[in-house]
């Protein structure tokens, strides 16, 4: 099994170390992506596609947006499709 990993701090972070030590044991081969690759990261890709397109451009309290992420993430594969 691969698992494709982007460069966030807890990722690299020193507690989150023997955890990963010990998936490599396991055979798990943990495979880093370089960086900054965006374009690598599926989840830039739909994040992007949420902010950009999905989402109209407006002033958003707090309580608002955590309503419209929400409202697509319950829709997504429906209302709300992406392709990888």
């Amino acid at each position: 099994m691969t698992v494709i990993i982007d460069n966030a701090s807890v990722h690299k972070a020193k507690a989150t170390k023997p955890m990963m030590d010990l998936l490599k044991k396991q055979g798990v081969t943990l495979y880093f992506l370089p960086p900054y690759s965006p374009e690598l990261n599926r989840i830039e890709k739909l994040w992007h596609l949420m902010k950009y397109t999905w989402m109209s451009v407006k002033s958003r309290d707090s309580k608002t947006l955590e309503a419209d992420v929400g409202d697509i993430l319950d829709n997504f594969g429906s209302k709300y499709k992406f392709g990888f």
